[in-house]
């Protein structure tokens, strides 16, 4: 697929997750007839033409974590813009929601290492 009219998909696909939900790359490029181009989504997304209108702050990994790269603000800015819309999260086991282990940092979970609850928030397409 030539890279424009993908990109094209995943805008069109991104558009469509509900406030107060999220889709994971994978779903993502499964929804636009690519799926084993997850990787692609992110970087169609790192162009986004239009911020705040594609709403690409609602796509995360497939563990709920969120995108490092994230080009708006970095994850934890996708984190607030995504508990504004109620999307909640889940810490790593063990962990407390507030403590920040070294082996969190880096991740991509953001500073705390929570998670989307993806079994309470993941869009069913």
């Amino acid at each position: 697929m030539e890279k424009g009219l993908f990109n094209k998909r995943v805008y069109e696909v991104v558009r469509r997750i509900p406030k107060g939900k999220v889709a994971t790359y994978g779903q993502v490029a499964a929804l636009v007839g690519a799926p084993r181009n997850a990787r692609f989504v992110g970087y169609a997304l790192h162009s986004n033409p239009e911020p705040g209108v594609i709403p690409c702050h609602r796509v995360v990994f497939r563990d709920g974590s969120l995108a490092p790269g994230f080009a708006f603000g970095g994850p934890e800015r996708q984190r607030l813009l995504l508990e504004e819309e109620g999307v909640a999260f889940i810490s790593p086991k063990g962990m407390s929601e507030l403590s920040e282990s070294s082996e969190m940092k880096g991740s991509n979970a953001g500073a705390s290492g929570l998670r989307v609850d993806l079994a309470r928030y993941q869009w069913d397409a």
